[in-house]
C-alpha cells in the first residue's frame, strides 16, 4: 500500500524543511524523509558548529589583545573537549527544536533513506510513498581526492569530531571551508599549512579579497604553499602523516581535506524517475527549481548554484508558495546573493566582482576601494587591515558589486547587500549620513 502525501521533501536540511514547512501552513499534506539528524550539514557539521568554533577563535585573539587595552590577564590552557561539549549540546537542542517544528506545521517525518521507484512514488526502508509534488533536497559531503593513502585524512566532517586540538595541522584546499578552518585553527596556538593547487585562495571572488586575505593569513604566520597538489598521504612509523606534494613533502599530526563538496544524489534512483543529472551529479533546474520531470523539483546545494543556507531556505519557502500559496511567479532570483567567510578577518561580498564587471560592462566601470586600520586595531600589536571595493556601472554609478575584508565585514555586509539589491547608487551612498567612529561609515564616505 502507497501512502500519499500532496508534497515530499527528500532531505531535512535546511531547504528540505523550510519548503515541507512553508507548504503545511498553506494546508498540504506534507513529509520529510531524513535518516539522519534534522538541520543538514549547517546544523549538525556546517555553519552552526563552525561559527561557535570561529567565536572561541577570537576570544583567542581578544585574550592575546587584552593587555593594550590595559586587563592584566593570565591566559589558562584552553579545553577543546569543553568546548566541543558545549557545541554538541547546542546543536543537540537545534535537532530537538526541529522535531517540534515539524509537528507544529504538521509535516510528518519519515525516517530512512528515499529512492525514487517512479517520479511520482518513493520506497523508504520498504514502504511505499507517493505525492504530486517530490523535492530533492539532500545536499552534500566533503570530497575525498583519488591518491593513494587519501583516507589517513580527515574532512571538515572529521574536524567536528576531533576530541583534541592537533599540533600540526595541514589544510588542503583554497574555498570557503580551508580558509575558515586555517584562520580558525592558527588562532587557537596550532601551526597550520595550508596547501593549494593553484596560487590564488577564493578564486570566485573579488581580486582584493583573495590578495588580502593570503596576506593576512601570511602575517599571522600560516605557512602557505602553492602549486603544491597532493600526490600521496602516509603515515610514518612515530604517527607523522607525511603529504607528498609537489616540490614539498609536509609533515603534520592531521592533514584537513577540503577540496569541495559532491552531491547526495547517486543513492536516489533518479534514473528511475527519469530525473536528469549532470556529470558532477548535481540536478539541473529551471529559474522555478523545476527538473527535466514535471513535479519533480531540486532545490540547494544540488543544484550547483550558491552552496549557501539561506539560499536552500529562500528557495524552499518561495517554491512552496507557487505550489500551494498561489503564487504562480514565486521564485528565488539568484542575482546579488551576498554571502560572508567566516575567515579571520571575515569576507562579505555581493554583487560582480571587478572582473566580472569589466567582462560585462567594460568602460561603464567605475571602481571605488580603500585600505585603512580600524579604530580597534590602533591599538593592537596584529594591526588587522581593513580594505573595501565598490564596483559602480554607467553613468549613474549604479553599485552592482560590494567587497568587504575586515573585522565586522560579516555584520557590515547585510545591510549595504539590501541597498545593492534595490539598486543603490554611488550618490545614495554618498548622500547617507556616516556613522562614526565605524568601519562601515567608509562605504558612504569613500573616494
Amino acid at each position: 500500500m502507497t501512502e500519499h502525501y500532496d508534497l515530499i521533501a527528500i532531505g531535512g536540511g535546511s531547504g528540505g524543511l523550510s519548503v515541507a514547512e512553508r507548504a503545511a501552513r498553506y494546508g498540504a499534506r506534507c513529509a520529510v524523509v531524513e535518516k539522519g539528524r534534522l538541520g543538514g550539514t549547517c546544523v549538525n557539521l556546517g555553519c552552526v558548529p563552525k561559527k561557535i568554533m570561529w567565536y572561541g577563535a577570537n576570544l583567542a585573539h581578544s585574550l592575546e589583545e587584552a593587555p593594550r587595552y590595559g586587563f592584566r590577564l593570565q591566559r589558562q590552557a584552553f579545553d577543546w573537549l569543553a568546548l566541543k561539549n558545549a557545541r554538541e549540546a547546542h546543536i543537540q537542542g537545534i535537532n530537538q527544536w526541529y522535531l517540534g517544528y515539524l509537528a507544529d506545521a504538521p509535516v510528518d517525518l519519515i525516517r530512512g533513506r528515499a529512492r525514487f521507484l517512479d517520479a511520482r512514488t518513493l520506497e523508504v526502508d520498504g514502504q511505499r510513498y507517493g505525492a504530486e509534488h517530490i523535492v530533492i533536497a539532500t545536499g552534500g559531503r566533503p570530497h575525498v581526492p583519488d591518491v593513494p593513502g587519501a583516507d589517513l585524512g580527515i574532512t571538515s566532517d572529521g574536524f567536528f569530531a576531533l576530541d583534541a586540538c592537533p599540533a600540526r595541522v595541514a589544510i588542503v584546499g583554497s574555498g570557503y571551508i580551508a580558509c575558515e578552518l586555517a584562520g580558525m585553527l592558527r588562532a587557537y596556538g596550532v601551526e597550520v599549512t595550508l596547501v593549494l593547487r593553484g596560487d590564488a585562495l577564493l578564486r570566485s571572488f573579488d581580486a582584493l579579497l583573495s590578495e588580502q586575505l593570503m596576506a593576512h593569513m601570511r602575517r599571522d604566520g600560516i605557512r602557505v604553499l602553492t602549486h603544491a597538489p597532493v600526490r600521496s598521504l602516509e603515515r610514518e612509523p612515530d604517527g607523522t602523516l607525511r603529504a607528498g606534494c609537489v616540490d614539498y613533502d609536509v609533515r603534520v599530526d592531521t592533514l584537513i581535506w577540503a577540496i569541495g563538496r559532491e552531491p547526495l544524489t547517486g543513492d536516489l534512483g533518479l534514473p528511475d524517475a527519469g530525473v536528469r543529472c549532470r556529470e558532477d551529479g548535481t540536478i539541473p533546474t529551471d529559474e522555478f527549481q523545476n527538473t527535466n520531470v514535471p513535479g519533480v523539483y531540486a532545490i540547494g546545494d544540488i543544484t550547483g548554484r550558491f552552496p549557501l543556507t539561506p539560499v536552500a531556505i529562500a528557495a524552499g519557502r518561495r517554491l512552496a508558495d507557487r505550489l500551494f500559496g498561489g503564487r504562480p511567479e514565486r521564485r528565488l532570483s539568484y542575482e546579488n546573493i551576498p554571502t560572508v567567510v567566516f575567515t579571520h578577518p571575515p569576507i562579505g561580498t555581493v554583487g560582480l566582482t571587478e572582473k566580472q564587471a569589466l567582462a560585462a560592462h567594460g568602460a561603464a566601470v567605475k571602481i571605488y576601494q580603500t585600505q585603512f586600520t580600524a579604530l580597534y586595531d590602533a591599538l593592537t600589536e596584529r594591526k588587522v587591515k581593513t580594505a573595501m571595493k565598490l564596483v559602480c556601472v554607467g553613468a549613474e554609478q549604479r553599485v552592482v558589486g560590494c567587497h568587504i575584508i575586515g573585522p565586522q565585514a560579516d555584520e557590515i555586509l547585510q545591510g549595504f547587500a539590501v541597498a545593492v539589491r534595490m539598486g543603490a547608487t554611488k550618490q545614495d551612498l554618498d548622500d547617507t549620513v556616516a556613522i562614526h567612529p565605524t568601519s562601515a561609515e567608509e562605504l558612504v564616505t569613500m573616494r
